[in-house]
């Protein structure tokens, strides 16, 4: 979208980009970064809340209020559950915002009428994530859906117009993840891929787990025993089964 953008595809040029950093994006998004920094006309402001999740997190994990990524739970009974996802509005939405507010250059009271015209992209495949902004001086722009753009359209796109194909932008620990991305994860960043395995066990060792047993994964089971191999590589038909919130991560 951003490059659309630069190209004057998409009208008018914008003012800024704004990336909102949790801090827990796999090495291969910030090298992507730094590299779309340099091919804008624009500027891209990187933003993050506090510390970012991951210390966060840390505070869940020993104990301490945080705010909660969407965790699997599992009872002692087997009851299955998850836990409400608030990482997205604190750590993603209100540091944008926030970051937006000061583009605008207004201090004091919100603005009643519309200040700022934010695009989000969002392609056609997560057409279920559109929604109108809850401040009233910010109005919602989806450019990709407008132009009738799936995913596989923009990368198409990208290599059709001499980019690199653009890594995807999601925590390295998010539940969200499909096994497909999991064993992505796994076989392009191992590093991140043992990084999550980690996490996944200490979310359960601490204090944070007094009730019910967390999970980074769908299947409620320790992350390196999950059984990650596709439809083909267990005899099956050739499709990949999504996990019940694949593809609901990301601002």
């Amino acid at each position: 979208m951003a490059l659309m953008a630069a190209k004057g595809e998409i009208t008018p040029m914008p003012d800024a980009a704004i990336f909102s950093d949790v801090g827990a994006e796999p090495q291969s998004v910030y090298d992507y970064l730094d590299w779309l920094e340099n091919e804008l006309p624009f500027p891209v402001y990187r933003v993050m809340e506090k510390d970012g999740l991951l210390v966060d997190l840390e505070k869940g994990i020993s104990g301490k209020r945080c705010s909660n990524p969407p965790l699997f739970t599992k009872s002692s009974e087997g009851k299955k559950g998850m836990l409400m996802r608030t990482c997205t509005v604190d750590f993603k939405i209100r540091p944008i915002n926030r970051k937006a507010k000061e583009i605008v250059g207004w201090k004091g009271r919100k603005p009643k009428q519309v200040e700022c015209m934010m695009w989000i992209g969002i392609s056609k495949d997560e057409i279920q994530r559109m929604k109108e902004s809850r401040e009233p001086w910010i109005e919602h722009r989806f450019p990709l859906i407008d132009m009738d753009m799936r995913r596989d359209q923009c990368v198409k796109w990208m290599v059709d117009n001499g980019y690199p194909k653009p890594p995807r932008s999601a925590c390295w620990f998010c539940p969200y993840h499909s096994n497909k991305e999991w064993r992505r994860l796994r076989d392009e960043e191992p590093e991140e891929f043992a990084k999550a395995i980690e996490l996944d066990k200490r979310i359960r060792d601490g204090v944070y787990t007094v009730e019910n047993q967390l999970f980074l994964h769908v299947d409620r089971v320790p992350l390196d025993e999950v059984d990650l191999r596709s439809s083909e590589e267990k005899g099956q038909r050739s499709f990949d089964f999504m996990s019940e919130c694949d593809g609901m991560c990301g601002v």
